[in-house]
């Protein structure tokens, strides 16, 4: 009998973020046991969610945090941590599609978050290793390389301190480069953990492993939590990286996508000396930081589509490409990281849906989530305490049309891969025959008693089987088995083995079923 192919080996050293590991594991709360009401609920414990409640506890408003893990603990988590207003090829595109002056406002957005990072960190005193270095978009391809004279062109055009150039402190040859200055890399668990303490102390509401399954709009709104209690708010913000309530139907206009990170030690004479960033060979992003006499050299790439695709394999190619360009490498991390991508490539921040009066959305970062959820707490405060807005609110607007030459091509290309796995993956009879199939630490759908579960083989050999229907909106899932999880590549939700949510949009675990051997 064939069998599927055991979990592929990964590379050397710990399973998990560098940020994670370094930084305190302690609770900063437990989860909501009771009714309570405030000004403003804050769904979602992120980078996007925290600076929010920061902010507007600063504008004297109550505040409540709802985060259905440990803060700071999800995407902002596992993030790669550079806060930097050059976001690959971003300016060129908006020149193009939305015109020069969307291009200043969004390089003047971000550029004021990466500023906000440096003050905000710097009152708090918080030992963040908050670096000020360049930041740089290449392409080795020399046919690229009117495409990154474009960019820093536009770049420079929008306001930021851009140029172009052939000469970077990477350890190989590029075809040209955007240079920005006066960026900045930090650890951006210890960052996130002094704001909610500072939240905290200051009279806001922290609640850890407390999953918000329900909102109610009104006045006022009314969350409530898989625990039975709720929380009654004047204003809700939801800020769960992948928002966790359908009814503005931005599941549409937003694309899924996994990265995976390795983290490595290098003789500090082998620091390249700034963050650095290509779309070529599914996304190559290199940045350092402290590690004592020496630097972390942290390498992400390999995006991809969650539950497609050999996970393993990614990882290996992105190790390989590690210690061939950093020979004196010793890998000691490696993870992965989730974002979404917007259709029309600017994030959707602001009024929930085109109704919403009382209601408001951070999401749609895509992998730039660092600046761009600073950006949206102070953009959230604003519109929520009734302040003058900035110049660039317009843009992030939720409730901007979908532009027929802006958006669509992008939005009928994401809605092709959804419709796809939707129809496409139960139109195969199944994924494989029989559990029997499934290796040990493998998982696979398999139909048992007429409905295609998820099936996992323990180590030990025992099976553990669940729905394979995404409880989201129905997608079948698929086994990442380097991650050990089921994922949905419809919109991305992410399962333990167990059924239990790793990842949103779903909010429901998926159903046990029995299973037995064959």
């Amino acid at each position: 009998m064939s069998r599927l192919p055991g979990p592929g080996p990964l590379p050397p050293g710990i399973a998990e973020s560098y940020w994670m590991a370094t930084a305190s594991a302690a609770p900063r709360a437990g989860p909501l046991t009771s009714d309570t009401e405030v000004d403003v609920a804050v769904v979602g414990g992120g980078i996007a969610g925290l600076s929010t409640a920061w902010e507007l506890i600063e504008a004297g408003r109550s505040v409540a945090v709802l985060e259905a893990d440990r803060l700071a603990a999800g995407v902002s988590g596992y993030t790669t941590a550079k806060v930097t207003a050059l976001h690959t090829f971003v300016y060129d595109k908006l020149r193009r599609t939305r015109g020069a002056e969307a291009a200043r406002l969004y390089a003047r957005s971000q550029q004021e978050a990466v500023e906000r990072v440096a003050e905000v960190a710097a009152a708090l005193h918080v030992d963040c290793e908050l670096e000020r270095v360049p930041a740089f978009v290449y392409a080795t391809d020399p046919a690229r390389r009117p495409d990154v004279q474009a960019e820093a062109e536009a770049a420079r055009e929008a306001g930021l301190a851009a140029s172009y150039t052939e000469e970077t402190g990477l350890p190989f040859p590029v075809a040209g480069a955007v240079r920005v200055e006066d960026q900045a890399q930090f650890h951006p668990r210890r960052y996130l953990l002094a704001l909610a303490d500072d939240i905290r102390e200051r009279g806001g509401f922290l609640y850890e492993r407390t999953r918000v399954t329900g909102l109610s709009e009104g006045t006022p709104c009314r969350l409530t939590t898989e625990n039975g209690a709720s929380v009654t708010a004047r204003e809700v913000v939801v800020a769960t990286h992948y928002p966790v309530f359908d009814r503005a139907l931005l599941f549409t206009r937003l694309s899924p996508r996994r990265e995976l990170v390795v983290a490595a030690v290098i003789p500090a004479g082998d620091d390249p000396g700034g963050m650095y960033i290509t779309d070529e060979e599914r996304t190559r992003s290199v940045r350092t930081a402290p590690y004592g006499e020496d630097r972390l050299l942290i390498v992400t790439g390999e995006h991809f589509t969650p539950g497609t695709g050999d996970t393993a394999e990614r990882f290996a190619r992105l190790a390989a490409f590690t210690t061939e360009h950093f020979p004196r490498a010793a890998i000691l991390h490696h993870w992965a990281a989730q974002d979404n991508d917007p259709t029309d490539t600017v994030p959707l921040v602001g009024p929930f849906h085109p109704g919403a009066e009382h209601t408001y959305v951070a999401t749609g970062f895509g992998g730039w989530g660092m600046s761009g959820g600073v950006m949206a707490g102070r953009l959230l405060t604003e519109l929520i305490v009734g302040r003058a807005l900035p110049s660039w609110a317009g843009l992030y607007d939720p409730r901007r049309l979908v532009s027929t030459l802006r958006e669509a091509p992008a939005f009928l290309k994401h809605q092709a891969t959804v419709g796809r796995h939707f129809v496409g993956d139960r139109l195969r009879t199944t994924h494989v025959d029989s559990a029997a199939d499934i290796p040990p630490g493998g998982g696979a759908v398999v139909r048992l008693g007429g409905r295609r579960c998820a099936v996992h083989r323990h180590e030990d050999g025992t099976l553990h089987a669940v729905s394979a229907r995404c409880t989201h909106l129905g997608c079948l899932v698929a086994f990442n088995a380097a991650e050990r999880t089921w994922e949905c590549p419809c919109h991305g939700s992410r399962f333990a083995v167990d059924g239990t949510v790793l990842q949103g949009p779903a909010t429901r675990p998926l159903e046990v079923r029995a299973v037995e051997e064959d």
